[in-house]
């Protein structure tokens, strides 16, 4: 496997994004007069969930992205998004995709890899990222990968993401 830089080639290409979770973090947020108190707790669910969005590579809101993929032969298994955040000096993983059947084969871990490369060279001070609370493959995956909750966003999908157990987490590391 090697991994290539893209241009902009791939614009606009659309991703689809599928992974199988028994769990899911649970929020729990209580307010205070002296403070709020939260915790995330692991639970699982009553049976398998199986989730399924798209994204788009590329996307014009992004700040000077860059786009890599993880070829073997022709065939290109993986894709790593960043996009330098400027205004506050971290890079952010917009995307990070593996072919469903490279899954658990080294390609995740190689772009990250790359990522951390990406952000020390470009000078930045963290490497962030987002994944919903329940996308337990991927909380452990970026775990694994140095990279600790730094924040959640109650509302960041729908009104509902706490009762639907998708709550918007954001994770980040130091480079």
């Amino acid at each position: 496997m090697e991994l290539r830089e893209l241009g902009s080639s791939h614009q606009g290409k659309e991703l689809v994004f599928r992974y199988r979770t028994q769990y899911y973090y649970d929020v729990a947020l209580q307010e205070r007069e002296d403070g709020w108190f939260f915790a995330l707790e692991r639970r699982e669910f009553p049976a398998p969930v199986e989730k399924c969005f798209t994204d788009r590579l590329l996307e014009p809101w992004l700040e000077n992205p860059r786009l890599f993929a993880a070829v073997e032969g022709e065939t290109e298994v993986g894709y790593l998004e960043l996009s330098h955040e400027g205004w506050n000096n971290r890079m952010r993983v917009s995307n990070l995709w593996v072919a469903e059947g490279r899954r658990r084969a080294g390609v995740g871990t190689a772009l990250m890899k790359e990522a951390v490369e990406a952000a020390r060279a470009a000078g930045a001070r963290a490497l962030v990222l987002e994944t919903q609370s329940c996308n337990h493959p991927a909380i452990c995956f970026y775990r694994k990968m140095g990279f600790a909750l730094i924040g959640f966003d109650l509302t960041a999908y729908s009104q509902t993401d706490v009762e639907r157990r998708e709550v918007r987490l954001e994770l980040g590391r130091p480079v």
